[in-house]
């Protein structure tokens, strides 16, 4: 961990655990820890007793009504495929704090579950000897219970664009938000959107930045503790990144914009504003 980063994890121990307390409760028999990396690099070497998912294998870019019944359907499939029951604490990791664990992190508190966490850092804060041994474990039937107010449609995008007390955070490249870089259809950000690219939020270490250092570049940037901060990217992982980070720093009305880009850009239907360098 950095120097001066003890407590830092007040505020962060909601959604985030540390080396040092994976040390503590690795026995425990209410832990389980989820692989997000690339299955290569999972059957190269994974923390002892973690299982595998790779969230990127399972992009969702519809966010209509059945979209997000369908997106709610596939979180609880793989989450039972996982066996979480609701009941464990669950810590998402990959080598450091990057898109993947968050996004996985993100998911399972949307589907209800109270205690889903990163390990912050990864495996490169982890320490420990990695294996290739996979532990065999079984299935249940997890029960989603949508959180539907950490999650943007869209629709409530649409609507809310422009509205006071609401706020679009764009976490893509620069050259996304620029459309120098076409992803989709079409180039561009949605109106209005602040930007900073989302690694912002790391230390040098790839740790996420302490409470007070990424509330102070969030409100340096403006995004207002008070407003209701939708973060998105181009398919809402860098954008649950964003959301983690927002929460840590104190803002308690964040939404990760499902669709993101993906789905905003390459719609014919939907306003988009063309920021230029200056």
């Amino acid at each position: 961990m950095n120097q001066g980063k003890t407590a830092r994890d007040e505020g962060k121990t909601e959604l985030l655990v540390d080396a040092r307390w994976l040390r503590e409760h690795r026995d425990g028999a209410s832990l389980i820890l989820i692989d997000t990396r690339p299955v290569k690099d999972f059957h190269g070497g994974h923390l002892s007793g973690a299982r595998h998912f790779d969230p990127f294998a399972f992009h969702h870019t519809d966010t209509s009504e059945r979209g997000i019944a369908e997106f709610g359907a596939q979180l609880q499939w793989i989450f039972s495929a996982l066996g979480i029951t609701g009941r464990e604490t669950v810590v998402f990791y990959e080598n450091e704090s990057g898109m993947r664990a968050a996004r996985g992190q993100w998911a399972l508190e949307y589907a209800g579950h109270a205690k889903a966490r990163m390990l912050d850092g990864g495996l490169k804060a982890a320490g420990e000897t990695l294996t290739t041994r996979v532990d065999k474990f079984a299935a249940t039937d997890f029960e989603l219970s949508a959180r539907a107010e950490i999650l943007a449609t869209y629709a409530h995008l649409l609507d809310r664009i422009g509205r006071p007390g609401v706020q679009i955070f764009d976490v893509r490249s620069d050259e996304e938000y620029f459309g120098e870089r076409v992803r989709a259809k079409h180039g561009g950000a949605i109106p209005g959107a602040l930007h900073q690219d989302w690694t912002a939020a790391l230390a040098a270490d790839g740790t996420v930045k302490s409470p007070a250092e990424l509330r102070a570049q969030f409100e340096a940037l403006g995004l207002d503790p008070a407003a209701e901060i939708v973060t998105y990217c181009q398919g809402g992982y860098r954008a649950a990144h964003a959301y983690l980070a927002l929460k840590i720093a104190g803002y308690p009305k964040v939404r990760n914009y499902l669709g993101s880009w993906a789905e905003w850009g390459n719609r014919d239907d939907l306003p988009i504003q063309h920021p230029r360098r200056k």
